[in-house]
């Protein structure tokens, strides 16, 4: 009998690591039944208890942990392992004090057990990592590897290089935390499907950090459902509040539910540090929701959360030692007061440990003070306090390569660089307002790529997920559950194996100048809540215009992309004429509003256009005002001034299947070349273009493209045996000067967090092309095939690229949106 209750318990247990709580209940109540020593009754009701607390019943789960442990019969060994049982249970419900207690108690007791004090100090770690006692938590966990290692389970091996990974998520290092959870994933979602919710919750947290929300968020919505449906309410009320933190960036409305759902949750289940957690997320949301109407404008609204409420919430958080969350909170509530020039208050005293995201905050309550003051002088204030914040935030992505990374990242500095944008347009000093449009510009990406090594597993990646391209052909086949997990390792890799080579510095106006010559003009864009300014820049002034008729501009650009859809799809009978017609007229009033005025402050022949995310898209050489003229579109500035320039000597091209006249385009391109290489057909392979790519000047590519919006890395170009996604450009051991992209869409852009653009041409942009010709929506095949011929007429002639396309577009009076991004001269 004494046999079969040991291994009925074994069985409770093991079911109970697996998070098979309803099934390890049922088990652990057989062996209570017929277990006769009184160590082993205890054991089944210390797990019992565990289990009680995981399935809604906390006050249950304490009181029999309580009562076991108060029988003197119980052996020493037995009374430690319950303590640490007791510390666990009430480290669930938030009392981090009386835990801390418990649990030392119990690593004090039984010091022999190895194992078991390992899996005590695992569970004290997840105490310092609320409230961030790094250092405590990561030295707790480091000293049960090897322990583990040599005597404990491959399970709790992985737990523990998984926590790991959650303590770099805090101090900052995405990179590191992706590693150790990614590589302890396969064998906690091995033992059990609540193991991998669990992993998967906490991943979407390193996502949510790097800016991926949507991402995350779906996982986290998720892990929610499968918490819920195996009856774990406190894991599920917390992966709702990290939902909750997650939807407070972008929609606090849903934030603000979400949060409260949570609150309650956790007030039911007695988890009160829990409650106030989500009490302070949905407090913020409140407070971020009441800032803003329905067009994205600061309104003028009484306080939209109750500050004795706030002060209640943000003294429990700082009792119960999470100063982080209490923080977030006032900090919040100051931030909402200076955008409405309400009376300040006191600013609380940041830690040491305080998060990256909470010394941002207190940055952009300074620096929105400065900036709403009366007072002028206090707008340079304004613009130091936006950028030391922006400097910190640049200091920590410094070490980040990887250009999905990048850009996600710049979330994290939009509101400071929002705010130095305002500032410095206030001032009307062109100089200030160049160097904040350079900031917006290289905020993601200053940080110059150190390419990664080859990966064969990459690459075997990116070829299934060829084919499960060609098999779901729809437009959401990233959805599929395989090709999320093939994405998600693929973009592991990427952040993982892409480190940072340098860090760009930004050129202010009065180096710029210097090196303008008089046929180069420089218009920077700026958008800002006032609306659109450019800096014309020349070698001899520099002044900045108020694009007045920007409102006219902004309602006129959604119609745009329509019309020019249906003038590429739609050549010839009656309607042609009237979609040409509507075309143009659109095309001449954007051309008015977003170019003519700056141009009236130069007569340069070539423009260096820098411009917001707000403009992403924008076809600049349809413009009435700029068809013939070389421009081109740079990521910065900064980068394109000190962008070097030397001939292309040799070229390659390649054309994909179905595309009307990609051979004859690649054809008639190539005959301007000497000893061109030409793939087509069969030979035209994801292999063979990288391949040429490595070996060539410039690389022409004639073929059917696609945007992948929400994941922009996997647009791509289709190619004789699947796609050339962007996450294959990393591989290429060296990438052409010129690349030329006559592909639908490519050329596009999904604007992140305000300034930021991500895509194909991007891509080859990060990974060292000097210049890349694109075109950001529908091109006619006729219009591709003759125009792209008579640009490398000029560019096997010596022109650069962006005069070379100018020569191309006067020459066969051809209008189509192709473009230069990058240094075209």
């Amino acid at each position: 009998m004494a046999a079969a209750a040991d291994d009925l318990y074994e069985q409770g247990l093991s079911l109970t690591n697996q998070r098979r709580y309803a099934e390890a209940k049922e088990t652990l109540a057989a062996a209570a039944e017929i277990a006769e020593g009184v160590d082993l009754r205890a054991r089944i009701a210390g797990t019992l208890s565990y289990v009680l607390v995981q399935t809604g019943d906390p006050v249950e789960g304490e009181r029999l942990c309580r009562e076991t442990i108060d029988d003197p019969a119980l052996s020493p060994h037995t009374r430690g392992v319950l303590a640490g049982q007791l510390g666990t249970l009430l480290m669930n419900q938030g009392r981090l004090d009386e835990a801390l207690e418990w649990l030392q108690l119990a690593i004090d007791t039984i010091p022999d057990d190895a194992i078991a004090v390992a899996n005590l100090r695992v569970n004290r770690s997840l105490i310092h990592m609320q409230r961030r006692d790094l250092a405590a938590s990561a030295a707790d966990l480091e000293a049960t590897l090897d322990v583990f290692a040599s005597q404990g389970t491959p399970v709790e091996l992985a737990e523990a290089r998984h926590n790991l990974g959650y303590v770099a998520l805090l101090e900052g290092d995405l990179v590191r935390a992706m590693r150790e959870m990614a590589a302890a994933r396969p064998i906690l979602a091995g033992e059990s499907a609540a193991n991998a919710a669990i992993s998967d919750s906490d991943r979407a947290e390193v996502l949510r950090d790097a800016g991926l929300v949507t991402e995350a968020e779906r996982l986290l919505a998720a892990a929610a459902e499968a918490f819920g449906a195996d009856g774990m309410p406190q894991a599920r009320g917390e992966a709702e509040h990290h939902l909750a933190k997650s939807l407070l960036r972008h929609d606090p409305a849903r934030a603000e539910q979400v949060a409260a759902v949570a609150a309650a949750r956790f007030a039911e289940l007695g988890a009160a540090s829990w409650a106030l957690r989500a009490d302070g997320i949905r407090l913020r949301a409140r407070l971020a929701a009441g800032d803003m109407d329905r067009s994205g404008r600061l309104v003028e609204l009484s306080p939209p959360g109750d500050d004795g409420e706030i002060d209640r919430v943000s003294r429990g958080l700082s009792r119960a030692k999470l100063h982080n969350e209490a923080d977030a909170l006032r900090l919040t509530r100051e931030l909402w007061r200076a955008r409405h020039d309400r009376p300040p208050g006191r600013l609380p005293r940041l830690a040491s440990s305080a998060s990256l995201e909470v010394r941002l905050l207190a940055h952009e309550v300074r620096a929105t003070r400065a900036l709403r003051a009366a007072v002028p002088a206090r707008r340079r204030a304004a613009l130091r306090l936006a950028a030391e914040g922006l400097e910190e935030l640049t200091a920590w992505r410094s070490s980040y390569g990887s250009l999905d990374l990048q850009a996600s990242l710049a979330m994290h500095g939009q509101n400071l660089l929002l705010i130095g944008i305002d500032a410095a347009l206030q001032t009307a000093d062109p100089a200030l307002v160049f160097e904040w449009s350079e900031r917006a510009r290289q905020l993601s990406q200053q940080v110059v790529p150190l390419r990664p090594p080859p990966d064969a597993d990459l690459a075997a990646d990116l070829a299934e997920l060829r084919m499960l391209r060609a098999d779901l052909p729809g437009a959401d086949w990233l959805s599929d559950p395989r090709a999320v997990e093939l994405g998600d390792r693929v973009r592991q890799k990427q952040w993982m194996s892409t480190g940072a080579a340098d860090v760009e510095s930004r050129m202010d106006l009065d180096e710029l100048r210097a090196r303008l010559d008089d046929d180069t003009a420089v218009l920077s864009y700026v958008y800002s809540s006032g609306g659109l300014f450019c800096v014309v820049a020349t070698a001899t002034t520099a002044v900045l215009v108020e694009l007045t008729a920007w409102e006219s501009a902004r309602a006129a650009l959604p119609g745009l992309r329509a019309d020019l859809d249906m003038t590429a799809s739609v050549r010839t009978g009656p309607m042609a004429d009237v979609i040409r017609r509507s075309l143009d007229g659109r095309l001449r009033e954007l051309s008015r509003a977003l170019v003519e005025e700056p141009l009236r402050r130069t007569t340069a022949r070539r423009l260096v256009i820098s411009s917001p995310g707000v403009l992403a898209g924008v076809p600049w050489s349809m413009f009435p005002a700029l068809r013939g003229r070389a421009f081109t579109l740079p990521g910065s500035v900064s980068r394109w001034a000190r962008a070097v320039s030397t001939p292309v000597q040799t070229a390659a091209f390649v054309a994909g299947p179905r595309v009307a006249r990609g051979i004859e385009e690649v054809t008639a391109a190539a005959g301007s070349w000497t000893s061109p290489r030409v793939r087509t057909g069969t030979e035209a392979t994801v292999a063979a273009a990288t391949a040429l790519a490595a070996d060539v000047d410039v690389l022409h590519i004639a073929a059917h493209g696609r945007h992948a919006a929400d994941n922009p890395l996997f647009s791509g170009l289709e190619l004789g045996d699947g796609v050339l996604f962007g996450y294959d450009i990393d591989r290429v051991a060296r990438v052409p000067r010129v690349v030329v992209l006559s592909a639908c869409e490519v050329g596009r852009s999904s604007v992140r967090w305000g300034e930021e653009a991500v895509g194909m041409t991007r891509a080859w942009l990060h990974a060292g092309a000097d210049c890349v010709i694109a075109a950001p929506v529908v091109v006619a095949d006729d219009d591709a095939c003759d125009l792209l011929a008579a640009l490398h007429t000029h560019l096997a002639g010596g022109a650069r690229p962006a005069e070379a396309l100018a020569a191309a577009q006067r020459e066969t009076g051809i209008v189509a949106p192709f473009q230069c991004h990058g240094a075209g001269f």
